[in-house]
């Protein structure tokens, strides 16, 4: 059970913070850079979960995927990749892949690149997916200076892939993907 009786504890008043093991690092240590991209990550999901219009398939995705970032920081706050403390399984990544595999089936093959737009659902999922490759790109530059679990990664990666795929099933309910058109600007 968790409880939380204060919020401002002035713990990181002086630049440090505690891991989950009680361990005190510098805020911008290499995994604090990496919870704070996840943390991010999560907060452009709660954001693209408001533009669903009422998609509710779409947005139990989303929660669970939120979730899981929750499980993602538990995690990477306490050192290793073994350990008593809740550690990411791979049942969450299999997830993301079925649902890939479910959004994609019925949407049309690409034939170019696929520009962010189309609508707001669509975009923001754009927006979502950068975020999150960010927060992939620090956990793999943690990972390569500490042992981590190895499924962080894999996980981060199909989720900005569901959120790619995410953004089309937005975008085929209205008028299709944006695609990139290779010199168009003149």
């Amino acid at each position: 059970m968790i409880r939380i009786d204060r919020v401002t504890t002035r713990g990181g008043d002086s630049g440090e913070t505690s891991l989950g093991d009680g361990t005190r690092v510098a805020k911008d240590v290499l995994r604090i850079e990496a919870l704070g991209a996840v943390d991010e990550a999560n907060a452009s999901l709660g954001l693209l979960r408001l533009h669903l219009d009422a998609d509710a398939e779409a947005d139990a995705m989303l929660g669970r995927i939120q979730n899981d970032l929750f499980d993602v920081g538990a995690d990477l706050c306490v050192p290793g990749e073994q350990g008593e403390r809740l550690r990411l399984t791979e049942a969450p990544v299999l997830r993301l892949e079925q649902e890939i595999a479910a959004m994609s089936a019925p949407l049309p093959a690409l034939t170019s690149f696929v520009l962010p737009g189309g609508t707001p659902g669509a975009a923001q999922a754009h927006v979502a997916r950068t975020v999150v490759r960010r927060a992939e790109r620090r956990v793999v530059s943690l990972a390569r200076a500490e042992a981590l679990n190895p499924l962080l990664v894999r996980y981060l990666n199909r989720t900005s892939d569901h959120l790619f795929v995410l953004a089309r099933r937005l975008n085929a309910a209205a008028e299709g993907d944006v695609l990139w058109v290779p010199g168009a600007g003149g």
